[in-house]
């Protein structure tokens, strides 16, 4: 299957000489070319896992989120378990 170039493409390479600098056409989507969007992708990434990690973390006193979220990971079970012994229970 043989693709027919856009009429840019075929009016750019008949215009260059053989001497010329080859020119590349970058692909940007929202200013953005692969290189920058990865770059900025793993910047946002990193963000949102600390921002997500603080935030449970200072919300860790919530009841709610302690028993529904940080006691389900094995190695923060025991460390968030809030439980009084009976015999340290005053009523």
């Amino acid at each position: 299957m043989v693709f027919t170039p856009t009429l840019r493409r075929a009016a750019a390479q008949a215009t260059s000489s053989a001497f010329a600098p080859k020119i590349d056409i970058t692909r940007r989507v929202a200013g953005f070319d692969m290189t920058s969007a990865v770059r900025a992708g793993t910047l946002a990434a990193s963000f949102g896992v600390f921002a997500g990690t603080a935030a449970l973390f200072m919300f860790g006193e919530v009841p709610r989120v302690r028993r529904d979220i940080l006691q389900k990971f094995p190695f923060l079970d025991t460390y968030f378990d809030r439980t009084i012994a009976p015999e340290d229970n005053p009523f």
